[in-house]
């Protein structure tokens, strides 16, 4: 499977890479349901009311609200039991609904906890067939006329909640107001077993939130002092501790290899296949040659990590034969087709929706489909046939799009390259392997990209220079190195050619008016903008004004900061500026990439997004089996918004894992120097990062130094009062290891270096008037108490 390099817009989290074409417009407002009186409404606009409105989902209600009378009520009637007979809605109890849908109240349990902290909650109860189970977003009230009348809920609650339609996109289709709270701390509680003396002993949470538990001496069970475990509370009281019974021991935390699985569990990552699934999977047999073209004389090639152990893309490029196209190239891409194995509603497909993708972690994978799929029969081996679908593109010389058709096909890759063993090639050092294809295949391949690049050049995708390190385990699990791969041609021909695809994807799907999932991205919020241009000011570089932005503006920015001494600072905070990459059904265009028109399509075997644009090509395409539902159309919003929940939910696991491992590899090392780089300021202190490590620590304000500091927001910096020295974004910094907390992948530092002369503070006031200063006043030489620091 070949991994495209991510944009670091996206992989922060904070948007979206690459681009295509005029920038994307900002996102238009959410429409309402348009409502005519006295007329039988569209289709669309019923299935619109209907999702909006649950708690007005009746018959009745819908010809009140529509003003229905005498024969309209009669064609209303005939369009519901339409679109019941095509699964579009159902009825439950009175109500209308979309299948899948939650009613207007529903019993929720509280799972999870999502990146910003906020509670996510799933139906207490929910039936196989309708798919995976939303998630909602737990609305708590803590301030306002609310406030003492909502109940409030924790993790593991059971709770009766009042559901809303989610208004923004990207996070879950619902939104819930605990209406109360039935059940207090059903599920299991994770942490780290303390043993104590004499028996029992504690769980230490793994959560900057979470409490300690104690564990009685009769209810530990199997634990060890150490060890990852499950618990399951058995009392809480108004005063003291809660007390629990260990339920499950994950593994000891003494191993890095655990470390992953601490955030398995902790972000509530499905990691084990249910015995339906795997049977489902081992079942299926080699596809047929139905509905395919028979592709398997064509040389198509994959390239991916060494390390891969399945193989979703191929790819194989020829000059165009064409007269009317001298001097092009026909560039083909083949995806492997999971669609023929993955149908809608199966156990396989159910549990892959409840995965949303597959989840990367330096000692192990999650994966969306079993082995028996990904690296088995979806795999596009060498020299073994596999179905596939494939689009033939053609470009001219200038690398501009001439044309694309799509293709069911069967076929059988030439060659398994590495991405350093088609560069080597390329670059005169070709092997055993290469050697043979370096003129038919490779070389071809190269100049196609050579011609795609022109066309890229042209449309200027966000060009970050953001590296992002990879960390390589020893065989115990332990980190052994932290480095930044090579970023190789080879790479970038395979991003820029899944690119394309992606493309051609969604400009094929919109030609046959099929409804499809997009992944967009919109330009920075007006308020993102201001922030940056303030602080580019501080630079003496301008950023244009206007709400047309276009990601051109943003590259001319980060080229004048170049071979700067603050060109890392610059591409930080152009990364902060940037919005979020989702998956919607709404198309608004892709900002970073500058597309009009993006679905993700080559990487099924991983993501779900990308097996639902299969199936909508399989069926608007009439390519055989295995297209795209009804039932599935229907209900597109909330697949949308789930599968990017889950996206972010993979993102953080992966993150705080990495913090995990940095934080247990310098646990060691406590008193030791190393060479920084300030990430991040903020009133209480400055986040620094080890850039030969990739880990980010804290330094408390209290312990810079004897000056008084003050934040300026618009420098990004802390400035002494007495002094004018002071640390800003991006500075390199001398600092020290003083307390490493594996389990929260913490470090703090404390400051060696002295700082630089600051520009004048542009001083922050409060609605008071009075300057927003930092850091406790103290005398010189004393230090706060440690629950200060």
């Amino acid at each position: 499977m070949t991994r495209i390099p991510r944009d670091p817009t996206e992989r922060s989290g904070k948007g979206s890479g690459r681009k295509e074409g005029r920038a994307a417009r900002a996102a238009p407002a959410p429409e309402k349901t348009s409502i005519i009186h006295g007329a039988v409404p569209p289709r669309d606009v019923l299935m619109r009311f209907i999702a909006e409105n649950p708690d007005r989902a009746s018959k009745r209600e819908i010809v009140k609200a529509f003003g229905l009378k005498g024969d309209t009520r009669v064609e209303l009637k005939a369009l519901l039991r339409s679109l019941e007979a095509d699964g579009l809605v159902e009825k439950k109890r009175k109500s209308l609904v979309r299948p899948g849908a939650l009613p207007p109240v529903t019993v929720l349990d509280i799972t999870v906890r999502d990146v910003d902290g906020e509670l996510i909650g799933r139906p207490a109860e929910w039936l196989d067939d309708d798919g995976v189970a939303p998630a909602v977003l737990i609305k708590q009230s803590s301030v306002g006329k609310d406030k003492g009348k909502t109940p409030v809920a924790g993790l593991g609650d059971r709770v009766l909640a009042k559901i809303f339609p989610a208004k923004d996109r990207g996070g879950p289709a619902y939104t819930a107001r605990i209406i109360k709270v039935l059940d207090k701390r059903r599920d299991a509680v994770l942490g780290v077993f303390r043993a104590t003396p004499g028996g029992g002993g504690r769980l230490m949470p793994i959560e900057k939130r979470g409490e300690e538990i104690l564990v009685d001496p009769d209810f530990v069970g199997d634990a060890k002092d150490g060890d990852l475990i499950e618990v399951q509370l058995t009392r809480l009281g108004r005063y003291g501790l809660p007390r629990a019974q260990v339920q499950n021991v994950v593994g000891s935390v003494a191993s890095e290899k655990a470390i992953s699985m601490i955030a398995i569990y902790a972000h509530g990552i499905p990691h084990v296949f249910p015995e339906p699934v795997l049977k489902e999977a081992q079942d299926a047999g080699p596809a047929t040659m139905a509905h395919r073209e028979d592709w398997r004389s064509l040389p198509l090639i994959t390239i991916d990590p060494a390390d891969a152990k399945d193989h979703d893309d191929a790819v194989h490029a020829e000059p165009d034969p064409s007269e009317d196209n001298p001097g092009g190239v026909i560039v083909t891409v083949a995806i492997a087709d999971v669609s023929w194995y993955v149908r809608p509603k199966s156990a396989l497909d159910l549990e892959a929706l409840k995965r949303g993708n597959s989840v990367y972690f330096p000692d192990r994978v999650v994966p969306m489909l079993p082995e028996r799929i990904s690296n088995d029969l979806c795999s596009l081996k060498e020299g073994v046939d596999r179905p596939a679908l494939a689009v033939r593109m053609r470009f001219s010389k200038e690398g501009r799009k001439a044309g694309h058709t799509f293709h069911r096909i069967m076929m059988k890759s030439a060659a398994k390259l590495s991405y350093q063993q088609a560069q080597a090639a390329i670059d005169g050092n070709p092997d055993d392997k290469t050697g043979p294809i370096l003129d038919t295949i490779l070389k071809p391949l190269w100049e196609a990209y050579r011609i795609l690049t022109r066309g890229r050049d042209r449309r200027q995708p966000l060009e970050l220079n953001m590296p992002e390190r990879k960390i390589i385990l020893k065989s115990d699990g332990t980190v052994d190195r932290v480095f930044v791969p090579d970023r190789l041609d080879a790479h970038k021909l395979i991003e820029e050619m899944m690119i394309q695809a992606n493309v051609a994807a969604a400009e094929t799907l919109e030609q046959k008016r099929q409804v499809l999932i997009y992944r967009v991205h919109d330009q920075p919020s007006l308020a993102k903008q201001e922030s940056l241009r303030e602080f580019l000011a501080t630079l003496d570089i301008a950023l244009v004004k206007g709400g047309n932005m276009r990601s051109n503006h943003f590259n001319g920015v980060l080229a004048k900061a170049e071979g700067k001494p603050f060109e890392t600072m610059v591409n930080e905070m152009v990364l902060r500026s940037q919005s979020q990459a989702i998956y919607s059904p709404e198309n608004i265009g892709h900002f970073g990439l500058n597309l009009l028109k993006y679905a993700h399509f080559t990487s099924p075997i991983r993501r779900y997004a990308d097996l639902i644009v299969h199936r909508a090509l399989v069926g608007s395409l009439g390519l055989g089996e295995g297209g795209l539902t009804p039932p599935e159309e229907g209900v597109l919003d909330d697949i949308a918004a789930e599968i990017s929940t889950f996206e972010r939910r993979a993102m953080a696991a992966e993150r705080d894992t990495v913090d995990r491992l940095i934080a247990h590899h310098l646990n060691g090392r406590i008193g030791e120097e190393f060479e920084g780089r300030v990430a991040g300021v903020t009133k209480a202190g400055l986040f620094v990062t080890l850039p030969a490590y990739g880990a980010n620590g804290f330094v408390p304000i209290s312990t810079l130094g004897r000056d008084y500091f003050i934040y300026d927001e618009a420098h990004q910096a802390l400035s002494g009062e007495k002094t004018g020295l002071g640390f800003r974004l991006g500075d390199s910094v001398q600092v020290k290891l003083v307390e490493a907390v594996p389990l929260a992948g913490a470090l703090r530092f404390e400051m060696i270096s002295e700082g630089r002369k600051m520009p004048t503070a542009t001083r922050s006031f409060h609605k008071s008037g009075r300057r927003d200063r930092s850091g406790p006043r103290k005398k010189p030489g004393t230090r706060p108490p440690r629950g200060k620091r």
